[in-house]
């Protein structure tokens, strides 16, 4: 598994957690910052599946 993969679960998380404490604080930087993190964290995550992807296909 790339390690994009995992980094980028991690900020996902991470972001959601941000994003969903602004909700309930009022928040709004707070807000924006965890779903700025947590889209970030989904495009590296799927640059970690490419990544595997383009390595399976190497080992043919």
């Amino acid at each position: 598994m790339d390690k994009h993969r995992i980094e980028g679960t991690k900020h996902e998380i991470k972001g959601n957690l941000k994003e969903a404490a602004g909700k309930i604080t009022g928040n709004h930087a707070r807000e924006m910052s965890g779903n700025l993190e947590k889209n970030a964290g989904k495009v590296q995550k799927e640059i970690g599946k490419a990544n595997d992807q383009a390595r399976k296909h190497e080992d043919r």
